[in-house]
């Protein structure tokens, strides 16, 4: 049996049609947030586990990266970060900023991470009035909400440290320079 042009035409369009949109053909060969974080210069841990779809203008940086529903967890018992459902900023090479969506409880309130910057091996957290610097290593793996980095698994990083010492220090650090910076800086309105 032989097709004529007019039938073979529909066809083919029909075809290239379903092709175009199986769910393979659309987001199997889309890289995932943590991969487009990567490609930007930054570690897959800045996001926690879970994150369902992200939208990204690559002209301007501007991204909106969605989980399911907030997240929180506990970093050692005594220092919180919260991720709300959405979170957005602008990207580029080594620097996330306009960040929203991202925030950590110092004493008894929330403050929110607005800058990211990797310089070279390390990591700046700017909340606006402070900032503080981290090894990147700290951020290859994903926190995953209600645990962060101590869900029970007992492994250590390249260090030997175990995940709940790694995120221990990292939070004493930012909140002892985030603290003393706004000492200081009440200090100084004081005078």
């Amino acid at each position: 049996m032989a097709l004529n042009l007019t039938t073979a035409i529909p066809i083919s369009l029909l075809l290239l049609f379903l092709f175009v949109q199986s769910p393979h053909a659309v987001t199997g060969d889309s890289p995932s947030a943590y991969d487009v974080l990567q490609g930007y210069n930054f570690p897959v841990g800045l996001l926690p586990k879970g994150v369902i779809k992200y939208d990204l203008d690559e002209s301007t940086g501007r991204f909106h990266a969605y989980l399911n529903d907030t997240c929180s967890f506990s970093l050692e018992g005594s220092y919180q970060l919260k991720y709300k459902s959405t979170i957005s900023g602008i990207i580029s090479n080594n620097r996330l900023k306009d960040l929203s969506g991202i925030s950590v409880k110092v004493f008894f309130v929330w403050v929110n991470i607005v800058e990211v910057i990797r310089d070279d091996n390390e990591l700046e957290f700017s909340v606006g009035i402070a900032s503080a610097s981290f090894p990147i290593d700290n951020f290859y793996e994903c926190p995953q909400c209600g645990c962060g980095l101590d869900c029970g698994n007992g492994r250590e990083d390249n260090l030997g440290r175990s995940n709940a010492e790694t995120s221990k220090s990292i939070m004493e650090v930012l909140t002892l320079r985030v603290g003393l910076h706004f000492c200081l800086s009440t200090q100084k309105w004081v005078n």
